[in-house]
């Protein structure tokens, strides 16, 4: 079975090479942006003629949250242009889709863990494109898996874990807001998620399992707190202080509950998820 994967030097397709020799019967194409822009139609047409995918993830986004604020066109053309182009090449080719999108789908407003079944309503540009990105997904056809995910952090890319370790070793002090709550989620932890439904497809392939997904690791907490947890873990001793998200504006709105209800994922594939404690100490550097 073939799976192209878009996006390979960002952080999910970093990961997804990290654990891809351990599935021997899956051949993994991975694609960087030179190889494959999915922005450009014809590109994505030419690489499937030539590779013919059974799967394809799409890992490839414009994840800056702040930027896209300034940068919305460049947003819409990787989130939005970029997976309708997916969406029809996969449509044309007969690929499942595997489309990851995000938490900031939703506005934060929630007390409960957010299920596929709640209603959007992004609160910046970044969340809107990717919102936007679902929807033409699901409007060109209906072999697609949608995949939400929140908080991603590995040893690969740039991510939060990585930021507050550099930053630790530059700074005797920092401050970190605490009345944002989500899930951190351990990249390898996606991906291995990612590859469990491809081969749940594969050994079910009259199962109609398509549609939207929320995963992330399992629990809940602030920045601060996954911030402390990373200094914890790595035996760093700093100043850490709790301060609310008023003290640290941002271009980007951010949501201030975005922890996802994981029961589907977890009822239709059998799925195990780690705690985001647990996850975390796997990585320790």
């Amino acid at each position: 079975m073939v799976v192209l994967v878009t996006g390979a030097n960002g952080q999910l397709g970093q990961a997804i090479q990290h654990i891809a020799k351990s599935y021997l019967n899956l051949n993994f194409v991975f694609c960087n942006s030179t190889d494959l822009d999915i922005s450009n139609k014809e590109n994505c047409q030419a690489v499937f003629h030539k590779i013919k995918p059974d799967f394809c993830i799409n890992a490839a986004a414009y994840t800056a949250v702040d930027k896209a604020e300034s940068e919305q066109d460049k947003a819409e053309l990787i989130n939005v242009i970029g997976a309708k182009n997916l969406a029809e090449t996969c449509n044309e080719f007969d690929t499942k889709l595997i489309h990851i999108s995000t938490d900031f789908v939703f506005d934060g407003s929630n007390d409960k863990p957010y299920s596929e079944t709640d209603i959007p309503n992004p609160k910046g540009v970044y969340g809107q494109t990717k919102l936007d990105g679902e929807k033409v997904i699901q409007a060109v056809f209906s072999k697609y898996y949608i995949i939400r995910t929140s908080w991603v952090y590995s040893l690969f890319g740039n991510n939060f874990m990585k930021t507050m370790l550099r930053l630790a070793s530059e700074r005797t002090s920092l401050s970190v807001v605490n009345d944002q709550m989500g899930t951190p989620t351990n990249a390898v932890d996606l991906a291995e998620a990612l590859v469990q439904i491809i081969l749940n497809n594969n050994q079910q392939p009259t199962a109609n399992h398509f549609g939207t997904y929320h995963f992330s690791n399992e629990g809940q907490c602030s920045w601060y707190d996954f911030a402390k947890k990373i200094f914890e873990i790595n035996n760093i001793n700093i100043d850490l202080k709790a301060i609310p998200t008023s003290e640290f504006p941002t271009p980007a709105q951010r949501p201030k509950y975005s922890v996802l209800d994981k029961s589907k994922i977890k009822s239709t594939f059998g799925l195990p998820i780690k705690t985001w404690e647990e996850s975390l100490k796997s990585i320790k550097i």
